[in-house]
């Protein structure tokens, strides 16, 4: 009996902590970090303040956690891409068009991950969202290198680059989504993967062969 109470207990509090970064990520979803505030996360969760400051004792924690696992998860959905059988350079296309299709599909969510200023805490995790993302694409770019497909080059730093162009120019596309019709950020989307493309491949004045 001790140990059944003992396990109920614990995953009470689990799912207590679920709930918590469900609502939070919510939050974030429809107003970015600066949205959140730890009463109206309790609130929404069903909690008193004081239950939410014993799961996550700051919001930077929270927030942390928050970013943590949404970006988890859109690095895994890249690194699936980059498994997958096949030739590099569509398995390098792939990524890139996922990573700004999923991020045109949340702009919201995405602008705070990638662009809204954030809280010393927050922003160590984002560097790390970066390298993983990073580090995914090049291992696409090792393969293409071994296939012949790509020509040699440093394969941490080109994908160092690839993410900061990926960044860089998703920002107008996620501030304007709501003014931008579907095929013109299909043309976006297109002109961003074919400029990595480039980049990587060295076809710099044409598109990809």
């Amino acid at each position: 009996m001790a140990y059944r109470a003992t396990e109920k207990t614990r995953r009470h509090k689990e799912d207590i902590h679920q709930k918590i970064l469900s609502v939070a990520r919510e939050a974030v979803a429809e107003g970015g970090f600066a949205a959140v505030h730890m009463s109206s996360i309790a609130a929404a969760a069903g909690l008193a303040t004081g239950t939410l400051y014993r799961h996550f004792p700051s919001k930077a924690e929270l927030l942390a956690e928050v970013f943590r696992r949404v970006t988890k998860r859109e690095v895994q959905v890249m690194a699936e891409i980059a498994a997958s059988d096949g030739p590099a350079i569509p398995r390098l296309s792939d990524a890139l068009d996922v990573f700004a299709r999923r991020a045109l599909q949340s702009p919201v969510l995405a602008y705070a991950l990638i662009f809204e200023p954030v809280d010393s805490m927050v922003d160590s995790e984002r560097l790390v969202f970066r390298r993983s993302y990073a580090a995914v694409l090049g291992r696409i770019i090792d393969d293409g290198i071994r296939s012949g497909e790509f020509p040699e080059q440093p394969t941490q730093l080109v994908g160092n680059c690839m993410v900061g162009a990926l960044a860089e120019a998703l920002i107008g596309p996620l501030a304007d989504k709501p003014n931008t019709s579907p095929d013109d950020r299909s043309t976006e989307i297109e002109a961003i993967v074919r400029f990595c493309l480039n980049a990587v491949t060295g076809h710099l004045k044409g598109s990809p062969s």
